[in-house]
């Protein structure tokens, strides 16, 4: 096992990911920019580097400046925790050709699923569902471009070959209109992801937003850890998530589950990482979008149904150890769910950086709280607008939700605006207690 890790990331997570290494005895770097050197886990630390000042190109982002503070720190390991670098190939090749581990999968692999064309044919190839559309890049010549649309059928959606949570895709209702659509895309595409490669699927209408948690250690072996629904989302950026999903049988998680095991497998995936789906209740049908290869902003609910304690996984796994489960330890007891607390106007979505006067975390039985936030904290108006997560956990949905109605009454943050506000009234819609909504659910709710 490892001695010292070097946490390459802030706020909840990086908390998160240095609790984790204390329950593991490892000692911990934690590296932060200049606005950042009050943050709760740079205090905790056992030692603490600067990295930069407050852009994250000249910080996070900065691959030399990570790579130094780990030798002159002489870490062992670097974990990216999500966002930032986490999904940077370049970066972890770096790490590794640099004498450390990273703590997430291969670089080839990160690579090849960063790829989002290149990931669907190898899902493809595994026996994966995937979305009708072009078995590979969208071709440059206008006839072809349409032809294709006209076999999958509108509408259809483009998406950046290189992008990602959410960003690089436009849904093209018409032929009229799919030219145009496609020279923006690009060009967006090409600006944003430093790649203009776009691909084609057919637009599903109503899906939901269902993925299954895998981890795969060095040594060939494989598990899931059941599915998340994520279909409450604004702007494709999730806002709410549970597990199980709501009407999802034992037998269709057990299906796609094997189908899941069977990609990590035959790519020899490493790490934790999630495969995502759009789910169509009509036909009941999975359909594979991306496959995210690092530990997700969601991962509390899964943890709290499986028992599993995903980030000391990933760890145990970099440093060379066997999973400590086999699939059929794996059983989901009771249901859990999220909500995503962001610095933000409740009216218009935009961050509401400042400092926090007031907070007053909620507690109770099956209340857990990520969060990395305190009086008197200033939430910077640099980095992503989230402060934290609150997650309730039932015997059955129905005493999730009313503990994390209750849990949402009692959370008191001043000094700043958030999102509690919205969270309560989604608690509230009969639609959503229902279960089962569609990732457009929520937009709707919103439309005035």
């Amino acid at each position: 096992m490892f001695e010292k890790i070097l946490i390459a990331n802030r706020g909840e997570i990086a908390l998160r990911v240095q609790r984790a290494c204390r329950e593991l005895g490892i000692r911990t770097v934690a590296v932060h920019s200049e606005p950042d050197r009050d943050l709760i886990h740079v205090k905790l630390a056992d030692e603490s580097v600067c990295i930069g000042p407050a852009p994250s190109d000249k910080s996070y982002l900065n691959i030399p400046a990570v790579i130094a503070a780990a030798e002159v720190t002489d870490a062992q390991a670097i974990h990216p925790g999500y966002g930032f670098l986490s999904e940077n190939a370049d970066f972890a090749e770096r790490v590794e050709k640099s004498g450390f581990a990273f703590i997430g999968p291969r670089p080839e692999t990160i690579r090849l699923m960063g790829d989002k064309i290149a990931a669907k044919i190898t899902m493809k190839k595994a026996g994966v569902p995937c979305v009708p559309g072009s078995d590979g890049p969208l071709p440059d010549d206008p006839e072809a471009m349409k032809a294709l649309a006209r076999e999958v059928g509108y509408p259809v959606i483009l998406k950046a070959s290189g992008g990602g949570g959410g960003r690089g895709m436009r849904v093209v209702h018409t032929e009229a209109h799919l030219i145009n659509a496609a020279s923006l895309t690009r060009a967006e595409a090409g600006k944003a992801f430093g790649n203009p490669t776009l691909y084609m699927e057919k637009f599903l209408e109503t899906p939901r937003h269902i993925e299954f948690q895998v981890l795969c250690d060095a040594h060939g072996h494989c598990i899931h850890l059941g599915e998340r629904d994520c279909s409450v989302q604004r702007r494709h950026q999730k806002v709410i998530e549970e597990a199980p999903a709501p009407g999802i049988s034992a037998a269709q998680r057990a299906e796609i589950g094997a189908v899941v095991i069977k990609a990590c497998e035959a790519m020899g995936y490493r790490g934790a990482g999630t495969i995502e789906f759009l789910y169509d209740p009509d036909s009941r049908t999975f359909y594979f979008i991306e496959m995210n290869t690092r530990v997700q902003v969601e991962h509390p609910v899964t943890e709290l149904i499986t028992g599993v304690d995903i980030v000391k996984e990933q760890i145990r796994i970099a440093a060379g150890l066997p999973l400590a489960y086999r699939q059929e330890d794996i059983i989901l007891r009771g249901h859990a769910m999220e909500c995503r607390i962001n610095a933000e106007d409740p009216e218009r979505f935009v961050p509401s950086p400042g400092q926090i006067t007031t907070w007053h975390p909620p507690g109770g039985p099956g209340i857990r709280v990520d969060s990395h936030i305190y009086a008197g904290y200033r939430v910077p108006p640099y980095y992503d607008s989230m402060i934290g997560k609150l997650i309730a956990y039932g015997a059955d949905r129905n005493e999730a939700i009313a503990r994390l109605r209750s849990a949402l009454r009692e959370t008191s943050i001043e000094g700043i605006q958030t999102n509690l506000a919205l969270h309560r009234r989604i608690l509230e819609e009969a639609q959503f207690a229902a279960g089962g909504v569609h990732i457009h659910y929520l937009e709707a709710l919103l439309a005035p």
